[in-house]
């Protein structure tokens, strides 16, 4: 399912908003400020962003920013009283995707989130095709030629996140601070642990590997056949 998060300090819009949402066929789930919707970011997958700009402990501006230092592709909607074009202009050189003034229309803010989410591939692509193996991003699975593997969530999040980028190199820091959270209490070894897990499950792949760069991180190599 979709699943879209919502950083917006007004309750009363904020439940709205869920409602809209969840009509439409969403998961939604809800933040008060824009630093707990980060943690929130950094712990779990998100298809979407909606965001109002002026929050308590941190605003928009900063969770948009804060959000495109790990995540260069999620979408991003402002949602804000402030129509003016200055905040426009720092709102889309941070990295958002689209903006909308209140009071919002609830119809165009679905029909918003559909275009940003069509604009993004994400409805249609939830699975990755490597060769013979086709991870889907829905069910946490890996379909191979001899069966089903069911990974656990940050297993195979590490794993979606190297293949959908082969050849590039993420480093333990980036990896820890995507799907742990900047403020996570876990070292980096962890992120060795799930590594190793991941490469005992695909020891015998033939479409990929994952290579250690010493002293930086992993990265993930596409097989010649």
């Amino acid at each position: 399912m979709i699943t879209i998060l919502v950083a917006e300090d007004d309750i009363k819009l904020n439940k709205l908003i869920r409602a809209v949402l969840e009509s439409n066929g969403y998961k939604a789930d809800m933040a008060l400020n824009g630093q707990s919707a980060y943690e929130m970011f950094c712990e779990k997958h998100y298809d979407l962003i909606i965001s109002d700009i002026m929050m308590p402990i941190a605003d928009g501006y900063q969770l948009a920013e804060n959000i495109r230092k790990i995540n260069s592709t999620v979408p991003i909607l402002f949602m804000t009283a402030i129509d003016d074009f200055d905040a426009k202009k720092r709102g889309y050189s941070l990295g958002i995707d689209d903006y909308m003034v209140k009071p919002i229309d609830v119809e165009e803010l679905a029909l918003k989130i559909g275009a940003l989410l069509r604009r993004s591939q994400i409805v249609s692509e939830r699975k990755l095709v490597v060769g013979n193996t086709t991870l889907i991003y829905d069910s946490l699975t890996a379909q191979l030629p001899d069966g089903e593997i069911e990974l656990p969530q940050k297993e195979f999040y590490i794993l979606y996140k190297l293949l959908s980028n082969p050849g590039k190199i993420f480093t333990r820091s980036q990896l820890m601070e995507e799907f742990w959270g900047a403020n996570s209490d876990t070292v980096e070894r962890t992120v060795d642990v799930h590594i190793t897990r991941i490469r005992d499950k695909f020891k015998s792949s033939e479409d990929f590997e994952i290579v250690t760069i010493r002293g930086l991180g992993y990265k993930a190599i596409k097989k010649q056949k």
